[in-house]
C-alpha cells in the first residue's frame, strides 16, 4: 500500500520509521520469548517466584505461568507478522502489548523490575506500531 505526500504524490518510507518499526517487532518477539520462559519456570518450579508483599491479585505461579505463555505466544506471532509487513500484525501487535502491559503490571509483587522493564517496552512497541507500523509493510 503506497502512501501519499500532501501534493499527492507516492511518499517514500523514512528509513528511521521502517527502523523504528523493526527495533519494535524485534523488542515484541524477545519479549514474547522471554515471557515463555518465565511462564515455563513459573509452571516447572512453583518457588521460583516469592511474593514480595500481600497484593491485591494473587494468583498461583502455576497460573501466571500459562498466562504468560499465552501473551508471549501472540506477542511471538504479533512480531514476526511485523516483519511479514501483515496489516493485522500491527493490531495483534498493540492488542499483545496491552495484555502484556496488563499482565507484568499484575506481575510487579513477584519480580518488580522485570515487570517494569517490560512494560516499558511495551509501551515502546505500541507507539512505533502505531506511528510507524505502515513504514515496513509498504517497503514489501
Amino acid at each position: 500500500m503506497a502512501t501519499y505526500d500532501s501534493s499527492g504524490k507516492t511518499a517514500k518510507s523514512s528509513g528511521l520509521a521502517v527502523g523504528i518499526t523493526f527495533t519494535a517487532a524485534l523488542i515484541l518477539i524477545f519479549a514474547g520469548v522471554f515471557g515463555i520462559i518465565e511462564g515455563i519456570v513459573g509452571l516447572v518450579n512453583n518457588d521460583f517466584y516469592v511474593v514480595t508483599q500481600k497484593w491485591v491479585f494473587q494468583l498461583n505461579t502455576t497460573t501466571w505461568g500459562w498466562i504468560h505463555i499465552i501473551v508471549g505466544l501472540i506477542a511471538l506471532g504479533a512480531g514476526f507478522g511485523l516483519f511479514a509487513g501483515q496489516v493485522w500484525a500491527r493490531t495483534v501487535a498493540v492488542i499483545a502489548a496491552c495484555l502484556s502491559i496488563i499482565a507484568n503490571f499484575l506481575w510487579l509483587p513477584y519480580y518488580p523490575w522485570w515487570a517494569l522493564l517490560i512494560i516499558a517496552f511495551d509501551v515502546f512497541v505500541i507507539w512505533a506500531v502505531t506511528a510507524h507500523g505502515r513504514d515496513l509493510s509498504d517497503l514489501q
